[in-house]
């Protein structure tokens, strides 16, 4: 019994289902924040079994005027062994965040060029959860001036 409690004890157990690698490129991540998500059945499995695509993916309020945080273009392929009642592929998904973060997003979503990305899906303790990020898109040069400050780092790095 004592092995389980200190394996409790250790480090949080994630399970990675999705990550968005596009996103740290395309977007200046400016804050991060960690939502539960509201899924069928068939969807869940689909999950484990990692058939998922977020690099589409993006967080709005709907209706405009409430505090209900919707992920729309998450696309959670059918499950292989579902039947009639699978789910639909891209359906706009409920996120789940305490009432004080989702007035924080809903004041960077009103704020001009700014938008809620997701940048990874996982498991952490057999509950979905995704990881979302407040980011503002990157024009064309400065992706550029990004690539070259990471190469100048990497140059550091093998120099030390």
């Amino acid at each position: 019994m004592k092995e389980k409690t200190e394996k409790r004890a250790g480090k949080e157990d994630k399970l990675m289902v999705a990550v968005n690698k596009k996103a740290r490129h395309n977007y200046e991540i400016l804050d991060r924040y960690e939502a539960g998500i509201v899924l069928t059945g068939t969807e869940v499995k689909s999950l484990r079994a990692k058939k998922c695509n977020i690099e589409d993916g993006y967080a709005t309020f709907e209706p405009k005027y409430s505090l209900e945080l919707i992920l729309i273009n998450l696309h959670i392929q059918e499950y292989a062994f579902g039947n009639r009642e699978n789910h639909i592929p891209k359906r706009k998904r409920k996120l789940l965040l305490h009432k004080r973060e989702l007035i924080q997003l809903k004041r960077y979503a009103e704020q001009q060029g700014l938008t809620i990305i997701p940048l990874s899906i996982y498991f952490t303790h057999g509950i979905a959860k995704v990881e979302l990020a407040v980011a503002k898109g990157r024009k064309e040069y400065d992706k550029r001036e990004f690539i070259k400050r990471e190469e100048m780092k990497r140059e550091m790095r093998r120099g030390e």
